[in-house]
């Protein structure tokens, strides 16, 4: 093992929002820590409006300099989402959670800001060059699956060979007796699409209820929406829930379903499939189906509620085949470890 080394992991953070995000940069941390390392989790607040802002928070990082503190020199500096990568050090390593999708790959849909106007289109060409510049300055850039590193290379030409880790809560998860409802695990936000879930239960014939984990902005328009469609009774919001009731969750489910709009990791996959559950996603779910193969690991579904609903009707008809794909999925994600990670990210920077 490599002596121990002083290390600033970077990221940036909104306020009041806990997500996958935070959770991949505290369990970085965390990791490292345990490999005897002195590592330190730096963070800046981010807010993305009005559009102006974005360009302001990331000069603010890139006027940080973290080569020492104390006196004492930092050996390396890991940054993960955009802008943390803007800050200076002359050994930085990104391990790249996304940069600003809005105005790359989102850019033009429902759930971006940005549209194709001269002042619009002068703001992603500006973040796309000081992207590339930022990232170029990196001893090596690294991506959190394949899907971000192909928006890496369409639109920054540049290369980000993916780093898979465990979600936090690998080490609870165990599979439990095929129950009778289907879990949604995330952010109630609109690119996490549970929406086409609520929807879904109209057109699902089976004794199967949808169980709704998860706190956002979106909750109550998604429980108006439960009760319009006659479905109120057959969805039952949770809000949020501690580790240990979300492991039995997990646990307890026929099946998870996860449709998400283009997501690029998604801890909900890993931790269903560590589980032994069966995925159902859609086929533009982006780094879900890194992970979930139509038939093999879960199913694959259009993002239409009648297909997502077809497809829970035809697990909760067959719980020998529910199980063998959750079978199947445990397999995949077999050997995913923060060893691995940590060993890659290090001898990247030499350290």
């Amino acid at each position: 093992m490599a002596s121990a080394r002083r290390i600033v992991v970077c990221a940036t953070q909104v306020p009041f929002i806990d997500g996958g995000a935070e959770a991949h940069t505290r369990g970085l941390v965390e990791h490292l820590r345990r490999r005897g390392h002195d590592a330190e989790l730096v963070t800046l607040p981010f807010k993305w409006y009005p559009p102006r802002e974005i360009l302001a928070h990331a000069a603010a990082w890139r006027l940080i300099d973290l080569s020492e503190s104390g006196g004492e020199p930092i050996d390396l500096v890991i940054a993960s989402r955009f802008p943390s990568y803007f800050v200076r050090h002359p050994r930085k390593v990104t391990w790249l959670i996304h940069q600003y999708r809005p105005a790359y790959d989102l850019c033009g849909t429902d759930f971006s800001e940005f549209t194709h106007d001269d002042r619009d289109v002068g703001l992603r060409e500006t973040l796309m060059r000081l992207d590339r510049e930022m990232l170029r300055e990196c001893r090596r850039v690294f991506a959190n699956s394949r899907n971000v590193a192909a928006r890496l290379e369409r639109f920054n030409g540049l290369t980000a060979p993916p780093l898979y880790h465990p979600p936090p809560l690998a080490h609870r998860l165990a599979a439990g007796p095929y129950g009778d409802y289907v879990l949604s695990v995330g952010r109630l936000v609109p690119i996490k699409r549970v929406d086409l879930l609520v929807r879904a239960m109209r057109a699902v014939g089976a004794p199967v209820r949808l169980v709704v984990a998860g706190e956002g902005t979106e909750r109550a328009a998604l429980e108006r929406l439960a009760a319009a469609l006659g479905v109120a009774d057959r969805v039952e919001f949770r809000g949020h829930v501690d580790d240990e009731a979300l492991a039995a969750l997990y646990g307890g489910a026929l099946a998870v379903a996860y449709p998400p709009y283009d997501e690029d990791y998604g801890y909900v996959t890993i931790e269903a499939f560590l589980a032994s559950r069966p995925v159902v996603t859609a086929l533009d779910s982006g780094g879900t189906l890194e992970f979930v193969e139509d038939g093999v690991t879960g199913l694959a579904c259009d993002p239409r509620p009648e297909a997502f609903g077809a497809a829970i009707d035809s697990l909760a008809a067959d719980r020998a085949r529910a199980a063998a794909l959750g079978e199947a999925g445990r397999e995949r994600v077999r050997g995913i470890e923060w060893d691995h990670v940590i060993d890659t990210l290090l001898g990247a920077a030499g350290a």
